[in-house]
């Protein structure tokens, strides 16, 4: 409900804005009102060690990028010791949905209450988004007196994609595809939200989903639902967890020039002459700025789009920064890359795993389609830069449950070896 492009720039804390603010209150209320302990460096192992140079390696960054940028008549200032200590406390801001996530859910009922609020949050949000549809996207602008975006990139087909107040119709479809997994979760449980069966309730949600016109969240749509009803929890897992490992090769291929990009783009040449003319497009800008990031590969630019690529008479921005991947390369390096991604595939990973020791039925389905979801949301940060607080939640609450799982597997171990010895004992 927060508007796009909007920020309380206070001295040394980073801007509030409309993923900070939520990230802090939810911290305060968590600590402060439900009284809910928040273990801020949890104790495991890998994910110990990520978050901390997720959270520090900004600051070796800053120290890097001490010159300025000059390029004709564009001067970006070096980074100072100042916004050192700001990058840190961004970081921290950050990752707090992630903490939360496992911390506070952990709990196979926990996973349960999470799609259920995203499903209704879906259906609560569908009707804004039905509005934008049929009279343009225009709630932002009445509400907060600016559009966020460009306004011709939400026309398409003859009609409107919905923006609300995300920002973009690609994230407001993304949203809605969430949504539709959430649905279609409760689905295969035979469960209800507000009421209804679920089924009619995917039904809706998956024709709102269509009216949204974007391709991306459509297949991504369709794959899910597809995988939830014909596949086994444990072979959700395993597609998760490869859907994983290309997303995380990927940046790290195209770094070394390995990825056959142009190859590729032929071959969709064949089929849609403007799909190739796109991707190719995106391939040649990624190729500058990875030239760009490979000079300081380790440690990144840095902010204040540093990262990016001008022109060095006239200094107009040459680059177009949309996936993730790039975009943190570009700032922080290989080593904030590593950082960010190995955070939210680790949950996938460890969530594929913990799945074996399940033993409730419903308990692996909720698991297997919650870690097929957070492998989608990662497949999305390929193209674009749709990382948000719920990605990180959903991150959190599966390492948390993993973790849990675990603990569980090893309590009832350790209790079936003490009855044994036990029983011989008493014979």
């Amino acid at each position: 409900m927060l508007p796009v492009a909007t920020a309380l720039d206070l001295p040394l804390i980073p801007p509030l804005d409309k993923t900070s603010v939520p990230n802090l209150a939810a911290l305060f209320a968590c600590q402060f009102i439900v009284r809910k302990r928040i273990k801020l460096l949890p104790n495991l192992g890998l994910i110990k060690w990520m978050l901390l140079v997720y959270i520090i390696s900004p600051f070796f960054t800053a120290l890097l990028n001490f010159d300025p940028i000059i390029a004709g008549p564009l001067f970006i200032k070096g980074i100072e010791y100042y916004d050192a200590l700001s990058a840190v406390i961004r970081q921290i801001i950050f990752i707090i949905p992630f903490l939360l996530g496992m911390n506070l859910l952990h709990k196979a009922g926990d996973h349960e209450v999470l799609i259920r609020v995203l499903a209704v949050a879906g259906v609560l949000y569908s009707f804004p988004m039905l509005l934008e549809i049929r009279l343009s996207p225009q709630l932002h602008r009445l509400i907060y007196g600016f559009f966020p975006h460009s306004f011709l990139q939400q026309i398409r087909n003859g009609g409107f994609r919905p923006v609300v107040f995300l920002g973009h119709g690609l994230w407001v479809a993304f949203f809605t595809m969430t949504s539709v997994a959430a649905a279609a979760i409760f689905w295969k449980i035979r469960g209800t939200i507000f009421g209804f069966k679920a089924g009619g309730v995917l039904i809706y949600l998956c024709v709102v989903l269509f009216l949204c016109k974007s391709m991306a969240s459509i297949i991504y749509a369709s794959f899910i639902i597809f995988v939830i009803h014909f596949m086994r929890p444990k072979r959700q897992a395993k597609i998760a967890k490869f859907i994983v490992i290309f997303v995380i090769m990927f940046p790290l291929l195209r770094l070394v020039d390995y990825f056959p990009g142009t190859e590729i783009a032929s071959v969709v040449a064949e089929y849609n002459e403007q799909r190739a003319e796109s991707l190719q497009f995106r391939l040649d800008n990624e190729d500058m700025l990875l030239t760009h990031a490979r000079e300081r590969v380790f440690f990144g630019w840095g902010s204040w789009g540093r990262n990016r690529i001008y022109d060095k008479k006239t200094g107009k921005d040459l680059s177009t920064t949309d996936g993730r991947w790039i975009i943190v390369i570009g700032e922080y390096g290989l080593i904030g890359y590593i950082a960010e991604f190995s955070l939210l595939a680790l949950s996938v990973i460890r969530s594929s795993k913990a799945i074996q020791y399940i033993k409730n039925s419903r308990d692996r389905v909720v698991l297997a389609a919650l870690t097929l979801l957070m492998a989608i949301s990662l497949v999305d940060l390929l193209p674009n830069s749709s990382v948000t607080p719920w990605t990180w939640l959903l991150a959190g609450a599966l390492i948390g449950r993993s973790e849990q799982i675990k603990a569980d597997f090893k309590r009832r171990s350790i209790k079936t070896k003490e009855n044994k010895f036990s029983l011989s004992i008493d014979m």
